[in-house]
């Protein structure tokens, strides 16, 4: 079955963009709403989808409606009656410490008749930031960036993250109490745990303060003092599982990495290739990832297993990336050029690696393609594969081959999207 390079090239891209559609608001998120309340209805929310799901719960709501949720800057879509707030991310600002203000101002006194919706994707956790006892903004601000460098894993980010708030770690939710509660989640994190999407606001969390303390030593974080102090006290504990706050809410899962996965592999089936889905949830070091798929494309290219080519190898999760260079990042790219270099220019493998969100690390970027003859390009314009690896610079790489994959803001989030094009051996 011959392909050719342009063929490859944009069934990889169109798998990307099943991915991304899969995980649209506008077509997963009205199944799960709950019937309206006796009371009012007030939808709050947080993450880089939370703009595109107050806009599918607005056109799909039959009564009175109000509320407010927080995005990612550029990620603002119109919406009529719930107010719509832009702040920063990954490191959160002033707007995102003053829309989480305004939120807990919204759910106070509200009774047993109202219902609240709190709608919540990737990203929450800077966007909605609430420093929590004795904590101020800047403290904030200075353990997500060391934490981003660090190298540590989403689950143990967040879990720093949950006990240095006054909202997340179920106190959102706890705020809320005595009304209804519904969560509808849209899950960015390995395992689906809805206590490290947007580090749970509304939900219960058997993690503690030690745990937290024990991530930053275990990554020798530099943390203000104010920080240590709060980790070392019960203020800084977070909601705990069968708390009574908690006991009536409704937490629903509308959007997975699983479901992108099995989207894109929905399209690679219709144009003849067999995908097989790896795992949805990899996580590690984001040039380690790329070694470890560069070594199951070779043995399932040269020796026919553990799949028979052609195929394609898709994959999702959240790697991370320990920073050592001063490039541009992110990790999807960084796993991309590892894979690259690992593969070493090996015929008949393409692929490709970017982020549900259109932002790959502080880019706006999602992510790149990687093509056999990547590495002999790059060498022809004097660029070094292997220092642009070191420099942590794949993005700069990938741009100068005319390679990256730009998206523009996709307003979903379900995380990491990798797929691995696989033809069959030459005879």
């Amino acid at each position: 079955m011959p392909f050719s390079a342009p063929d490859r090239s944009a069934l990889l891209r169109a798998m990307f963009d099943a991915a991304i559609a899969a995980a649209q608001p506008a077509r997963c998120l009205p199944p799960h709403l709950p019937p309206p309340p006796k009371g009012r209805t007030v939808v709050i929310g947080a993450g880089k989808a939370s703009a595109a799901m107050a806009r599918a719960l607005e056109d799909h709501w039959p009564g009175p409606l109000e509320g407010l949720v927080v995005t990612r800057y550029g990620y603002r879509v119109p919406c009529q009656r719930i107010e719509i707030v832009e702040a920063a991310h990954p490191v959160p600002d002033a707007a995102g410490e003053l829309a989480a203000q305004r939120i807990q101002a919204l759910v106070r006194g509200l009774g047993e008749d109202d219902l609240v919706i709190a709608l919540i994707s990737g990203g929450g956790s800077a966007l909605l930031v609430a420093p929590g006892p004795g904590l101020t903004l800047a403290d904030k601000q200075a353990v997500n960036t060391a934490l981003l460098r660090s190298g540590a894993t989403i689950s143990e980010m967040n879990c720093v993250r949950r006990h240095l708030s006054a909202l997340k770690g179920g106190r959102l939710g706890a705020l809320c109490h005595p009304a209804r509660l519904v969560t509808l989640l849209m899950s960015d994190v390995p395992g689906d745990h809805p206590a490290d999407i947007a580090s749970g606001p509304t939900v219960a969390d058997a993690s503690t303060c030690a745990q937290a303390l024990a991530i930053i030593e275990r990554y020798r974080i530099a943390v203000p003092p104010a920080v240590r102090t709060l980790l070392t006290s019960d203020r800084g504990e977070t909601l705990k599982p069968g708390d009574p706050r908690l006991a009536g809410s409704d937490t629903r899962m509308i959007a997975t990495p699983q479901m992108a996965l099995e989207a894109a592999a929905e399209v690679a089936r219709a144009a003849g290739w067999r995908p097989h889905i790896l795992g949805d949830s990899l996580e590690g070091e984001a040039r380690d990832v790329g070694k470890v798929l560069a070594g199951l494309t070779r043995q399932v290219l040269l020796r026919g297993q553990p799949f028979t080519p052609p195929c394609v190898l898709l994959s999702g999760g959240e790697t991370t990336v320990t920073l050592r260079g001063q490039g541009r990042g992110g990790r999807n790219v960084e796993c991309l050029l590892a894979l690259g270099l690992a593969l070493d220019g090996l015929p008949g493998v393409h692929a490709i690696a970017g982020d549900t969100d259109g932002v790959d690390g502080a880019e706006e970027i999602a992510g790149a393609v990687l093509r056999p003859d990547t590495l002999t390009r790059a060498w022809a314009l004097g660029i070094s594969p292997r220092a642009s690896l070191d420099n942590n610079d794949g993005h700069g790489f990938f741009q100068a081959l005319g390679d990256a994959v730009i998206t523009g803001p996709t307003l979903t989030n379900v995380n990491d999207f990798r797929a691995i094009l696989i033809e069959a051996p030459l005879p």
